[in-house]
């Protein structure tokens, strides 16, 4: 069977990584073309085989041969990419955020489902390993009835004021996959949240109109609750820790390192930081999710995580600014939904 030929547009850092993911770790898929607003590296295009490089998202769009597109373009392109993929009748594998309010992801989510093409969205974790074991445990009862839910996420350097202008800002971008993880562990929804927010990392970040460090408590449909605490500096590397705890027991995943060597001496006992980088922590994530959008294209299988879950961690995600700018708890169902820019509608 012929590997089944795709296109990425926006080559970025994510862009980049995905296609050579693509490349070098998914036989069945075939990088054609990839698209970018500034101008494709050859030599780096080159290396990988991509005969066709572009500035105009049609030389894939509009490419018969292609059939699942990869859209990795900064966000605020995400839905209209979504719609012209739709259009042309191509399967979309789509970054996280969708879109910054629940109404363009509906929008998308439509336009996906009147073509017939499938819609997958980036929420990586739900295809690390050690995430997908303790899910699996959860599953089987191994905790018993859920009590509590931790996640800790935090990088290990701040990024780039002009990324943070750009990015929907901490609860929109960086967030949104710790309340995506919340619902995949629990298998509930999040009705109530309470996010409290702070500038202690860098006052640029407050200036830009952002926050570099919160703790969100969340209330499940279940009963279940829920804390979720945020930085953007760890100084010590990439820090992400994950607990499910519950009437029988609890189940933990700790940090993962670059190597497990451990050096015992009368100076003390050193062990490998965690990893420097999103990339490094959830490399085998990055190519597990890729890999399961193209058998789901090949096969005909639905996707494993699609615009409902992007559309109900962004409503958490803008439940969560509207606590942190109202120093208030809110519930999901208020008519709180907000852009990136905290407008009330």
């Amino acid at each position: 069977m012929r590997p089944t030929t795709v296109g990425v547009i926006g080559i970025g850092r994510i862009g980049r990584m995905h296609t050579e993911n693509l490349v070098h770790a998914i036989p069945d898929a075939y990088v054609k073309a990839v698209v970018s607003r500034r101008q494709v590296d050859p030599a780096w295009a080159d290396a990988l085989g991509i005969p066709v490089r572009s500035t105009n998202a049609d030389k894939i769009l509009q490419d018969p041969e292609i059939e699942g597109v990869v859209i990795t373009a900064p966000s605020g392109f995400h839905v209209e990419l979504i719609r012209r993929a739709a259009a042309a009748g191509k399967h979309i594998f789509c970054e996280k955020p969708v879109a910054f309010e629940p109404e363009p992801i509906e929008q998308a989510r439509a336009a996906a489902a009147s073509a017939g093409v499938k819609l997958q969205v980036g929420f990586n974790r739900r295809f690390d390993p050690s995430l997908l074991k303790m899910w699996q445990g959860v599953k089987a009862g191994a905790v018993g009835e859920i009590h509590h839910l931790r996640v800790t996420n935090r990088d290990p350097k701040a990024p780039p004021i002009e990324f943070v202008k750009r990015s929907g800002g901490l609860f929109f971008d960086f967030a949104i996959h710790d309340f995506d993880t919340i619902r995949f562990l629990s298998g509930s929804e999040i009705v109530e949240l309470f996010a409290v927010g702070a500038v202690l990392v860098d006052p640029e970040i407050g200036k830009a109109g952002d926050v570099d460090t919160a703790v969100i408590t969340v209330r499940l449909a279940s009963g279940a609750l829920g804390v979720i605490d945020c930085s953007r500096q760890t100084n010590y590397g990439y820090d992400q820790r994950f607990e499910v705890f519950g009437s029988k027991g609890s189940i933990v995943v700790e940090n993962t390192t670059p190597t497990t060597v451990v050096s015992s001496s009368k100076g003390g006992v050193v062990a490998d930081k965690p990893h420097e980088n999103f990339v490094g922590r959830y490399r085998e994530a990055f190519i597990a999710e890729l890999s399961a959008f193209v058998a789901a294209v090949r096969e005909g299988s639905p996707v494993r995580v699609g615009a409902e879950d992007a559309l109900a961690a962004v409503k958490a995600a803008a439940a969560a600014k509207t606590s942190h700018l109202e120093h208030r708890p809110v519930r999901l169902s208020e008519d709180v939904q907000r852009s990136s820019g905290g407008q009330r509608r």
